[in-house]
């Protein structure tokens, strides 16, 4: 039994021939399942107007299935934003007559340059990503296993309660375990868990999971929210920490800067307090205020976007401890 969470980044809609459409908001999720194989796939639907489905996508994923219909701005953001993202595993279908050639300089140093390249057939698409969703088994997580789960859907089921939607990002999870949520810490607990509608009695890393939970609404949560057993966990709108810009990137980071953090399934605004590059302005250690508090584990990396005009909109990333 294993699950694959696979990034759809190519034509709107491409997925519709690959998984059976389930929740849709400014991204789209299409499930596909054989036998305790499943694989999810996540569309950004509200992009390019938008970079932040872009972003939540790729947070998501497991792999990557890169569509190339013709070398645009639009799939260099992809590059960019997979390659800060560090997804890498993946499979490129081209498009159009598009060679390899054509694409390898637009991939050289990225992620991308090892992803396989594959035929469109969608036969052989769903059987090729229920392989890979077969040979990463979930297990069950030990008694005292801890567990986190970024919240990137939720609502209220009538005669079950407050019930959210995400996947298990560190460690498993068990029903009738107490979590508390982040930021907040309140307490709660795990009244059933689904994944791809069935009943489990747990979940693991990777697994795409739908929980019900005791002693919280739905309107005391929000996209973002993390659910945690992890003691590890921290939370801070105040952060410094080394980042690395994107080759791209035309100048130093200036202080009064807004930039937007990217983790999970969080995107807040953060604005550069202070900046010291140490004598390479591509690595700076930055000083950031952020609109509130981001929850993260130490090691973890987060994207930053910047969306104040300007074509490029992907800056680097920073290495949070």
């Amino acid at each position: 039994m294993g699950n694959l969470n696979v990034a759809v980044l190519g034509p709107a809609g491409y997925a519709k021939d690959l998984g059976k459409k389930g929740t849709t908001s400014d991204i789209t999720f299409y499930n596909l399942k054989k036998g305790e194989d499943t694989v999810t796939f996540i569309e950004p639907t509200r992009y390019p107007e938008r970079l932040a489905p872009l972003f939540y996508a790729v947070s998501l994923a497991d792999v990557a299935l890169v569509v190339v219909g013709e070398i645009t701005p639009t799939l260099g953001e992809w590059v960019l934003m997979l390659d800060e993202a560090r997804v890498e595993r993946g499979y490129v279908i081209l498009q159009n007559y598009l060679t390899q050639q054509e694409v390898a300089p637009l991939f050289h140093g990225t992620v991308l340059e090892h992803y396989e390249f594959v035929d469109a057939d969608p036969i052989a698409l769903r059987d090729l990503m229920l392989g890979a969703a077969h040979a990463r088994p979930s297990s069950q997580p030990g008694a005292d296993a801890s567990g986190t789960i970024p919240i990137d859907h939720h609502f209220n089921v009538r005669g079950i309660g407050t019930v959210i939607l995400g996947v298990v990002a560190r460690g498993g999870i068990h029903k009738h375990d107490t979590l508390k949520v982040y930021p907040g810490e309140k307490a709660i607990s795990v009244r059933s868990i689904q994944k791809h509608d069935d009943d489990f009695d747990w979940a693991a890393e990777g697994d795409r999971v739908g929980i019900a939970l005791k002693n919280i609404d739905s309107d005391e949560l929000d996209r973002g929210f993390v659910l945690s057993s992890d003691p590890n966990i921290r939370t801070g709108a105040h952060i410094e920490a080394r980042a690395t810009l994107v080759r791209y990137w035309p100048a130093p980071l200036a202080v009064g800067t807004v930039l937007h953090l990217g983790h999970w399934m969080q995107f807040i605004p953060a604005r550069v307090e202070a900046v010291r590059d140490d004598g390479d302005w591509r690595q700076p250690t930055l000083t950031l205020a952020l609109e509130k508090d981001l929850v993260y584990l130490p090691g973890d990396t987060a994207v930053l976007h910047y969306l104040e005009g300007g074509k490029l909109r992907i800056a680097g990333h920073i290495e949070l401890v």
